[in-house]
């Protein structure tokens, strides 16, 4: 039987060495795969800070989508899966929505629509009716747009608020409501014919004690102000 040479003893030890090594790779990177990490919170952070934030816990990220959002600048992230705090095992991924920034709009003319058309318009365009101010002008109905800002065609944020100014139309005076109650109606009627104000509905009903034609209410009340253009009613006796 040939004799063992010295190098022949020493590769033994050589293998046995090799082995035990890979056994104990082997062995580190069963425990890693199994080992759990909590998440960090990467709201708001950009990808690059992410990543490196996320190497160091041997985890890689994984970008989900892209959405618009006005609060978090464009590239940076706006919402992760799992969630900041959730515990993930070691190098499994993270998804994460990028924000795309501001969406951008083209403001369109208000100018002489009705107030209600200028509202619907900027909600089903992602924008928002900012202040209303009235003023009274001859030169458009009431409650048309006189004037808007931002003014129409400039590129804004989306839900950017746009200002309106709104016609009341030409100024009328007004007038004090006088007491109409137990006045006879025939010459109510007329003088407030000859005086251009609308009696738009007259009521009957019986009155103990009155004859017919006499005034018992009134609406507008006594010493209400009054414009030509608003109606009147008026309960009568029968």
């Amino acid at each position: 039987m040939p004799k063992k040479t010295t190098v022949d003893l020493a590769i033994y030890p050589l293998i046995y060495l090799v082995l035990f090594f890979l056994a104990a790779d082997l062995a580190a990177q069963l425990v890693l795969r199994g080992e759990l990490i909590t998440l960090p919170d990467l709201k708001n952070k950009s990808l690059e800070a992410a990543r490196t934030e996320l190497s160091q816990k041997r985890t890689s990220i994984l970008i989900q989508g892209r959405q618009f959002d006005t609060r978090i600048e464009k590239g940076r992230i706006v919402s992760q899966e799992p969630a900041a705090g959730s515990r993930l095992k070691a190098n499994r991924a993270v998804r994460v929505i990028l924000s795309e920034g501001s969406e951008y709009l083209s403001v369109p003319k208000l100018e002489g629509r009705s107030l209600e058309w200028a509202g619907q318009t900027l909600k089903a365009l992602g924008l928002r009716k900012g202040r209303v101010s009235q003023i009274h002008t001859p030169q458009y109905a009431a409650g048309r747009t006189i004037a808007q800002s931002p003014p129409a065609d400039q590129i804004v944020a989306k839900n950017t608020a746009v200002d309106l100014l709104v016609s009341q139309g030409a100024w009328e005076p007004r007038y004090i409501m006088p007491d109409l109650i137990e006045k006879d109606l025939a010459p109510v009627l007329r003088q407030l014919k000859a005086l251009e104000f609308h009696v738009a509905e007259i009521h009957y009903s019986y009155y103990p004690g009155l004859g017919p034609g006499v005034i018992l209410k009134q609406s507008p009340v006594p010493g209400f102000r009054i414009q030509k253009r608003n109606q009147i009613t008026l309960e009568v006796s029968k």
